[in-house]
């Protein structure tokens, strides 16, 4: 195939992306399975013919951070192209392209201005598709044709429903419709029977219990009083400060200083996540919260958090690309009966406290959990954070979202069984786990009997 540069220089395109169009028509990556893209400044306004040099092998794409409109309708000449990233962009409509490509699984369009979700947009073996943070009303009835789908992402739309076509999506377990204008949910939704893991905040129906929670009397922190220091992290909704409290009484105390950021998350908004956090208060299993930040010199809203000490840990890592919706642990984790007994019995507790709060948790994973390892007499210990998908749910709901979280515990606790040698020890554990797990959510037991059965 003959090669062309099409002259992106000039129009704000990075050097990196120069470099990798340079090295393309070289031949320097012959073979290559994967390609970054990525651009900066105006980024490319056109798709580079350049990368069908790369047709028999390319499987992973990432076009983000452009100023794309559209695709070639030959992209199907990438044969074996699995991951299309093309977040960032400035796509009006899902192109059509895309669902000529026989093996494409993920699809991620972030951030752009997509408004129409054609039918023939979407690939047939389609497991993953993120339409985050665009202006969708509508998505087609072909949307549950996709038997494979797995992984929904819609947060930051303006969706009210959902195809009816999706109830046949038996195989989706992960859906995140925070931030849209949903006043009601179809009741198909919660009956399917792999759902786990689903973000509803952000949406009138929830908006009357988040304004509640807003209001919830928890100590009030001034600026004045604290003394930030190094960053602990960043996720998606804030970044995370050490940083010292001085009390009234005179006393200093270590804590955590978590600032949000403006703007929308995969999980949905800012001021969701602090109002659920306001609302789920104090449990020995989960992230203590000291108060709310006030005088912020810029207004930024944060919450003052209990410093969790440096001997705990993740107990796994997100979902990969080939993962989908489960976590990955590190090739040697391995837990004795007791450390999942106690993990068991901590994420127990702190779901039903949530739930007894009127909140649901909609992201309950291991990568959300930190535990520390028993130590001397001192058992393991788990806590439960990241409440960046939790709900404030309406009383009606809340019978039916309760069971999804139930069965993400379900979740869990199998990937906690399947690393303990011991787990033949386990039987009510097991059990347990056979119970969350069943399709059909009102056979999953309640969030009160988990914790009475972890005991």
């Amino acid at each position: 195939m003959a090669l062309q540069h099409r002259g992106h220089a000039g129009r704000g395109v990075s050097l990196a992306v120069e470099q990798t169009l340079a090295d393309l028509r070289a031949g320097r990556l012959q073979g290559a399975t994967r390609l970054d893209l990525e651009g900066g400044a105006q980024g490319l306004q056109e798709f580079p013919r350049e990368i069908f040099a790369l047709a028999d092998t390319l499987e992973v794409l990432n076009l983000s951070g452009n100023a794309l409109r559209e695709l070639p309708e030959d992209l199907h000449l990438l044969q074996r192209l699995r991951i299309l990233f093309a977040s960032g962009n400035a796509f009006t409509e899902l192109p059509r392209a895309l669902g000529r490509c026989a093996q494409l699984e993920m699809v991620g369009f972030r951030s752009n201005r997509i408004a129409r979700v054609p039918a023939e947009s979407l690939p047939p073996r389609l497991r993953w598709l993120i339409l985050t943070d665009n202006a969708i009303e509508a998505l087609p009835e072909a949307l549950g044709e996709r038997p494979r789908l797995q992984k929904l992402m819609l947060a930051g739309n303006a969706l009210q429903t959902l195809p009816d076509s999706l109830a046949r999506c038996h195989s989706l377990e992960l859906l995140r419709l925070a931030a849209n204008r949903f006043e009601a949910l179809p009741p198909w939704l919660l009956q399917l029977p792999r759902l786990a893991w689903l973000g509803v905040a952000g949406n009138p129906l929830t908006a009357a219990r988040e304004a509640q929670a807003q209001n919830t009397a928890v100590p009030a922190i001034a600026w004045e009083r604290l003394r930030v220091g190094e960053l602990l992290g960043e996720g998606a909704s804030g970044v995370i400060h050490a940083a010292q409290w001085l009390r009234e009484d005179g006393g200093a105390e270590p804590v955590a200083l978590k600032l949000f950021k403006d703007g929308l998350t995969s999980d949905g908004r800012p001021d969701s996540e602090r109002a659920a956090s306001l609302a789920a208060g104090a449990h020995p299993a989960l992230v203590g919260l000291k108060g709310r930040l006030r005088q912020h010199p810029d207004g930024r809203a944060g919450l003052v958090l209990a410093r969790v000490g440096a001997d705990w840990r993740n107990l796994a890592a997100p979902p990969s690309f080939a993962s989908c919706t489960r976590d990955v642990y590190a090739p040697d984790a391995a837990f004795d009966a007791g450390t999942v007994r106690r993990i068991a019995a901590d994420i127990a507790a702190a779901a039903a406290h949530l739930h007894a709060h009127g909140l649901v948790h909609g992201d309950l994973y291991a990568h959300n959990v930190l535990w520390r390892p028993a130590q001397g007499d001192a058992p393991a210990r788990a806590l439960l954070g990241d409440l960046g998908a939790a709900a404030c749910a309406p009383a009606a709901l809340q019978p039916a979202l309760r069971a999804l979280d139930v069965l993400a515990f379900g979740r869990l606790l199998d990937e906690l069984l399947s690393r303990c040698a011991e787990a033949d020890a386990l039987p009510a554990l097991q059990a347990l786990r056979d119970d969350c797990l069943q399709p059909l959510p009102a056979a999953r037991p309640g969030s009160d009997a988990l914790v009475q059965r972890c005991a």
